[in-house]
Order: structure tokens, then C-alpha cells, then sequence
């Protein structure tokens, strides 16, 4: 009986002990040196792989810290009607609302083209939008017109004439032109300038040519019409006058003494297209006036033939009267 009592409580106390043993044998597998190498490997593989993405976004993360650029202001738009004496107004920018202050309205309609729009004689301001478009002209100006007597139209012209760096070509009809009010102001151009009519002459940045004319069969040259910077087209039956105007005579409303104004419309376009087109139809009008030129200024320096006088004819002797004349006698 004591021994059996003596084996049973070994038995309790080995159990007892494998119990309590086994923590330390566990905590002595996981601090083997293998185990400890795995999880160095580990632990210095981790930075590696979290530094990866740091250095790709690096250089962003230094792009976005950097002081933004600051952006090229664009200048506001000149609302100034003649801009001929401003080198800084363009029509680079031009917008067809830029012409909404010059109509009746004020404001186009909500369903108003973006590329073309038509004003009316006596109703829109038609002189100052001619003047708005073409005082910013700063490239070129196609141009064949009519009736050509508006003294403001006519010196904004001049002025585009003698700035170098714009190519411009005016075509006037030769009916109108010898008209009293457009040959007068004719006539004082070319004592400004005698060079810039019916003279075509090139330098090496700009062209210059007035012509007059007519049609390719010698009708009237009808066209009322321009294309300035190759960007912006007017078209229309106004002639350039006081009445085909109708020129706004007090604070941007038609009226006052003497004012007439003809039934006129004037259309201003920018769709690309048409503008193309126009543009190269104007230069072929006025190819045609210009030969028409050439052959009256030919026609007048041709030198006159001159007529060789025949030397007076010899009088030959009359003959004697039949009864007069004495036959030899046999």
C-alpha cells in the first residue's frame, strides 16, 4: 500500500513538471538562432519594401511642395471704338459680342450665331462698328467697297497704309470713284500719298495697292465687303457714306439735324470658311481691276504715231484742147 501510494504521487509530480516544462521549451524553440535569423531577415526586408514607394513619389511630393507658377494674365479688352492709334488692340481675340454695345438691344439674343451676325441702317450703330473692325486691322486688309465716302473709314485706311506691316488692298468702282464726293476725297488722298494708287509697289515687310475698276465684263464692281486679318469679314449693301450708314449723330442713337439713313444691312462674319472664301474672291476682284489699270495706263504712255506729211504732188501739164493741136503736115 506505501509503495503503491509512493508510485502514484511520482507519476503526479512528472505530469506536474511536463506541464510547467512546457512554456520553457516552447519559449526555448522560438528563441532558437534560426528563428531569430528568419526574423531579422524579415524585419530589415520590411523598410526595404516600405522605402520602395517613397522614393517612386519623391519627386512628385517635391513637385507639389514647390511654389506654383504664377499664370500669364491675359489683358482685358479694349472697348475703345477707334483703336487705329493703340499698337496694343487686335483683332486676335475679337468675339462677334464684342459688337453687342453697337445694336439697338445691347445684347444679342440667347440663340444669336456665335459666327455671324447682321446689323441694320438706322437702327444699329453700323458707322462704329466699321470703325471698332477695322482700327484694330494690325495684319491685313482685303477691301473693295463701292461707295467709298466716309472721311473717318478714309483716314483709318491711310493710316493702315503707311504702317509697314500690314499687306492691304483696296478696290474702288470706277463709276463712284469719279464721283464729285469720292473723287474729292480721292483727290486728297493722293496728294497725302500719290504712290498708293494705281501703283502696285512691294518692300520687303509690306504691300500697298489702290485700284479702281470695274467687273471682269466691265459691269459696275458692286462689292461692299472687306476680310481684316484674315479673321473677321463684313459684308453687306452698305455703302460707305453718311446716309448708307446712317451715322449716329447724338450719344449712340441715330438722329439729329440732317440725318438720313439708308434701308442697309452689314453683316459681320468670323466663320472660318467663309471668311476663306471671301478673302480669296476680293483678291481675284482685284486682280481684275488691276489689269483693267495696267491697259489704261499702257493705252495712255503708248506714244502717239506720227503722220509723215506727203510732199506736194507735181502738177502735171494740161494738155491742149483736141481742136487746139496742130498735126504735122505730109
Amino acid at each position: 500500500m506505501a509503495k503503491a501510494a509512493a508510485t502514484k504521487k511520482r507519476m503526479i509530480k512528472k505530469a506536474s513538471a511536463k506541464k510547467t516544462s512546457t512554456p520553457r521549451t516552447s519559449a526555448r524553440k522560438t528563441g532558437t538562432p534560426k528563428t531569430a535569423r528568419k526574423k531579422r531577415a524579415s524585419a530589415a526586408a520590411a523598410p526595404v519594401a516600405a522605402a520602395t514607394p517613397a522614393i517612386a513619389v519623391a519627386p512628385a511630393t517635391a513637385a507639389t511642395t514647390s511654389a506654383p507658377e504664377t499664370a500669364p494674365t491675359t489683358p482685358t479688352k479694349s472697348s475703345i471704338i477707334n483703336a487705329i492709334d493703340d499698337p496694343t488692340v487686335s483683332l486676335q481675340r475679337f468675339d462677334l459680342l464684342d459688337l453687342q454695345p453697337y445694336t439697338q438691344e445691347r445684347v444679342y439674343a440667347t440663340t444669336a450665331s456665335k459666327d455671324f451676325h447682321l446689323f441694320y441702317v438706322g437702327r444699329d450703330d453700323v458707322h462704329d462698328i466699321l470703325k471698332h473692325v477695322l482700327s484694330r486691322v494690325s495684319v491685313s486688309l482685303y477691301l473693295n467697297m463701292f461707295g467709298f465716302d466716309d472721311a473717318d473709314l478714309n483716314n483709318i485706311l491711310m493710316k493702315i497704309a503707311l504702317d509697314a506691316s500690314i499687306t492691304m488692298l483696296v478696290t474702288l468702282d470706277k463709276s463712284q470713284a469719279n464721283g464729285p464726293h469720292e473723287k474729292a476725297l480721292l483727290d486728297a488722298d493722293r496728294q497725302h500719298n500719290l504712290a498708293l494708287f494705281n501703283t502696285h509697289f512691294v518692300t520687303k515687310t509690306h504691300v500697298q495697292e489702290f485700284t479702281i475698276g470695274q467687273s471682269a465684263t466691265h459691269q459696275i464692281s458692286h462689292t461692299k465687303g472687306f476680310v481684316a486679318d484674315g479673321r473677321v469679314a463684313g459684308e453687306g449693301s452698305t455703302n460707305w457714306s453718311a446716309s448708307g450708314e446712317g451715322t449716329f449723330v447724338l450719344n449712340g442713337n441715330p438722329g439729329g439735324p440732317g440725318y438720313k439713313a439708308q434701308n442697309n444691312t452689314q453683316s459681320i462674319i468670323t466663320d472660318p470658311d467663309t471668311v476663306s472664301r471671301f478673302s480669296a474672291e476680293l483678291v481675284a476682284e482685284h486682280m481684275v481691276a488691276q489689269k483693267q489699270a495696267a491697259a489704261v495706263k499702257a493705252a495712255a504712255n503708248r506714244p502717239l504715231k506720227t503722220r509723215v506729211a506727203k510732199p506736194p504732188s507735181v502738177a502735171k501739164a494740161a494738155e491742149p484742147h483736141p481742136a487746139l493741136v496742130r498735126h504735122p503736115t505730109h
